[in-house]
């Protein structure tokens, strides 16, 4: 569904450009643009796992030196 915006008589540019600009706002299309560029591929499963071993070995870690009196 394009979006189409046409010059009104004896409308300035800049005018345009405000009614456009309210126009793409109005209809998502920014958002749904931004969601399809940014948005975060799923870990796969090595990496869900790495990343958990980490937490768990982080954590370990810190009840160690809070037990030691470090932190």
């Amino acid at each position: 569904m394009p979006l189409e915006i046409k010059k009104q008589i004896r409308e300035t540019s800049q005018s345009l450009v405000r009614r456009f600009a309210k126009r793409v706002q109005q209809s998502g299309i920014l958002i749904r643009a931004r969601k399809v560029r940014f948005r975060e591929r799923a870990k796969s499963k090595q990496m869900k796992k790495r990343s958990a071993l980490r937490r768990e070995e982080l954590r370990l870690k810190y009840e160690r030196m809070k037990k030691l009196g470090e932190i």
